[in-house]
């Protein structure tokens, strides 16, 4: 069997042997038991805390996709490849080279129109088809901006920004941390020449979401923490600040989850939940859809990310899902897939498999591009009970994990 191919306990083995470590120094270094450690790599029990995932790449070595195996990436919202990565790069880099030339005017409302529905579609976690608009979407931006004259400059900068902001989510959401990172940069840089503090503070926002995908957790939290700042909301009393407040308070929760900091975890958490009562409702401020409903989605998250299953099943088993725009699929599903590692932390493999064909039902694509639901599915199929997870097969089909 290819390395490519086998669950992460049996790469962890690989990649521990090349490094000359012994089970029990490595689940030493980790904080874990040396029975721990074997049990998973015989694949007896999961590795159930992206944050000792991220120990272990850093003392095998390793990057943590390596870990979970191309051409996943890290999760819980990274997955199987986007097939359009290399075109979306391509569009990315033929407005950046020396030869550039201004291309002809583009009219800046059709741009905008075409980036609302592709937000949209984002949201509703139709991530492949975002994918091929994607690359369209670049080249009109750029050529608006570089066209645009007088009045029209700001309004064609911000168009810029936020669709390389959409283009940083989708990046990020299906693993490509790298280049997420140049287009996070992009729409800063678009941003702040649109003189848009809000707007500077989403392009923040999202690579914070590309550091803590990429398991760089470290630089997450340092955005989260002074982005509100940099951008220059930190006392902006407007709705759509008080959300964007909120939405990186958040990130820093789950970044200080995958950090195992309790304390800081929580606080972060109490910190978006006042920003949300003081809101009063649900909103979807620059796409963020912050809001009381969604500080209860993260509150699972950052559970589970926690290894406190209890917790996390109280919270999303509880949370008014109907409380969101009819829109965010991506946001409702991302519950039943926390609810499907709350289960799998719990070795539940009914629950676990229910919970993650709802997801599926809601938005088949937030199951694909999520390396957390497969490897629940890999390590399902490993103990399949036909007659207890009669879903069980179909689904790891419809995903990919049979071949």
């Amino acid at each position: 069997m290819a390395e490519v191919d086998r669950p992460i306990g049996e790469r962890i083995a690989i990649y521990r042997h090349r490094r000359g470590i012994s089970q029990a120094v490595l689940a030493g270094l980790v904080g874990r038991s040396e029975s721990w450690l074997s049990q998973v790599e015989r694949g007896a029990r999961s590795v159930d805390r992206l944050s000792v995932l991220i120990d272990m790449a850093k003392v095998l070595k390793v990057d943590v996709a390596t870990l979970t195996g191309q051409p996943f990436r890290l999760g819980p919202n990274g997955g199987g490849e986007l097939d359009q990565t290399d075109a979306i790069r391509k569009a990315i880099l033929e407005f950046h080279s020396p030869t550039d030339q201004p291309r002809a005017d583009i009219e800046l409302e059709a741009i905008e129109r075409a980036i609302h529905e592709a937000q949209v579609l984002y949201q509703r976690a139709h991530y492949a088809q975002v994918g091929r608009l994607a690359p369209l979407l670049v080249r009109q931006a750029e050529t608006a901006a570089k066209s645009a004259h007088g009045p029209d400059q700001r309004r064609a900068h911000a168009a810029l920004a936020s669709t390389y902001n959409l283009v940083t989510a989708l990046l990020s959401r299906t693993g490509e941390t790298e280049l997420g990172w140049v287009t996070a940069d992009r729409a800063i840089a678009a941003a702040q020449r649109a003189e848009d503090p809000e707007l500077v503070a989403v392009s923040l926002y999202r690579l914070g979401h590309v550091m803590t995908r990429a398991g760089r957790v470290d630089e997450a939290r340092n955005i989260a923490s002074t982005a509100a700042a940099d951008a220059g909301i930190a006392d902006s009393t407007s709705r759509a600040s008080v959300s964007l407040r909120g939405s990186l308070a958040l990130i820093g929760a789950i970044a200080a989850a995958r950090q195992d900091d309790r304390r800081d975890t929580l606080g972060l958490l109490r910190e978006a939940g006042d920003l949300a009562e003081r809101l009063g409702d649900d909103r979807n401020d620059h796409w963020t859809a912050f809001g009381p409903t969604n500080v209860r989605i993260h509150a699972a998250s950052a559970a589970v990310e926690l290894g406190d299953p209890d917790e996390a099943l109280i919270h999303g088993e509880t949370v008014e899902v109907d409380a969101l725009a009819p829109s965010l699929l991506g946001r409702r599903s991302q519950v039943h897939i926390d609810l499907a590692w709350a289960y799998g932390q719990r070795r539940n493999d009914p629950a676990t498999v229910l919970s993650l064909l709802e997801a599926e039902r809601i938005a088949p694509e937030a199951i694909r591009f999520n390396v957390v639901a497969r490897e629940l599915l890999r390590e399902c199929m490993k103990r399949e009970r036909r007659s207890a997870t009669p879903g069980l097969r179909g689904l790891a089909e419809r995903v990919g994990i049979l071949n």
